[in-house]
């Protein structure tokens, strides 16, 4: 059986060594894991083209979009943010979408004891943007300030936050310094976007950042709340977390984790 991440770009992509060990540990011998170079727009005749031995595709950025337009079917929280990372081949061909992007938040951002009340800023307003609002949404919490360069992209969002439950408040990126001091400060945006904010930053005093990105790490915005000492998660986190999801409806078994984390942690070194 086999398996893939499509994007572009997608050589740096890790999962493929996430995947592979996951079936290697779990015993699955004769699967694998690849990395495909796809962009949003040849995605549906890629997807149309594959075989019976495909079982599920990983879809990174651009392509999440349009992994949601070519399923049969879709999960209710791939619905609700109008964005899939996820197909997974159904027994009767047809193609199902979920996004474990959101699951696999939650599960990183419940580790860091955020309560549900808490004041949760977001930088960006792009696919992963998404994502943070529908996993705020599923920890209970009522309000996410979405700190963005473009009000057309924030103006997108807005129906995923009604979706999912949540009051979007949007502030202009001119003023991101300012709402840095949250509980949570999430960062969703590309490499090398967020860099400036890193000089002089004043955390609050409990605030926990976590940063999308892993490669180059740590961030300039992650070193400063290191600095500072605040909790401090990465894309790898997330990276894992989403992963696992997929491995188990890939293949119908359990994922084992641990060594999962354990090859993503080798791959790093």
């Amino acid at each position: 059986m086999r398996a893939a991440v499509l994007g572009r770009p997608i050589a740096h992509s890790l999962s493929p060594v996430i995947h592979n060990a996951g079936y290697a540990a779990a015993g699955l011998d004769g699967w694998s894991y690849t990395r495909i170079e796809c962009g949003a727009q040849e995605l549906p005749a890629l997807v149309a083209g594959l075989g019976p031995e495909w079982a599920g595709l990983s879809v990174t950025m651009p392509g999440k979009e349009a992994a949601l337009a070519v399923a049969d079917r879709a999960s209710p929280v791939a619905t609700a943010v109008g964005a899939a990372n996820t197909l997974v081949r159904r027994p009767d061909g047809s193609w199902y979408a979920d996004n474990t992007d959101v699951s696999g938040m939650v599960t990183v951002l419940t580790s860091t004891g955020v309560p549900a009340g808490a004041a949760v800023t977001v930088l960006g307003a792009g696919g992963t943007a998404r994502a943070a609002l529908a996993a705020a949404g599923g920890l209970g919490v009522t309000t996410v300030t979405v700190v963005a360069r473009r009000p057309a992209a924030v103006a997108q969002l807005r129906p995923v936050a009604a979706a999912v439950g949540v009051d979007l408040v949007p502030v202009a990126w001119a003023d991101a310094a300012a709402y840095l001091r949250a509980d949570l400060v999430v960062s969703t945006v590309p490499k090398g976007v967020a860099d400036p904010l890193a000089d002089g930053v004043d955390w609050g005093p409990s605030t926990v950042f976590f940063d999308a990105l892993y490669d180059p790490w740590p961030t300039p915005l992650a070193a400063s709340a290191l600095a500072a000492g605040r909790q401090v998660l990465s894309g790898l986190d997330l990276l894992l977390a989403q992963a696992v999801g997929q491995f188990t409806q890939f293949t119908g078994v359990p994922a084992p984790v641990e060594a999962m984390r354990a090859a993503l942690a080798a791959a790093r070194r």
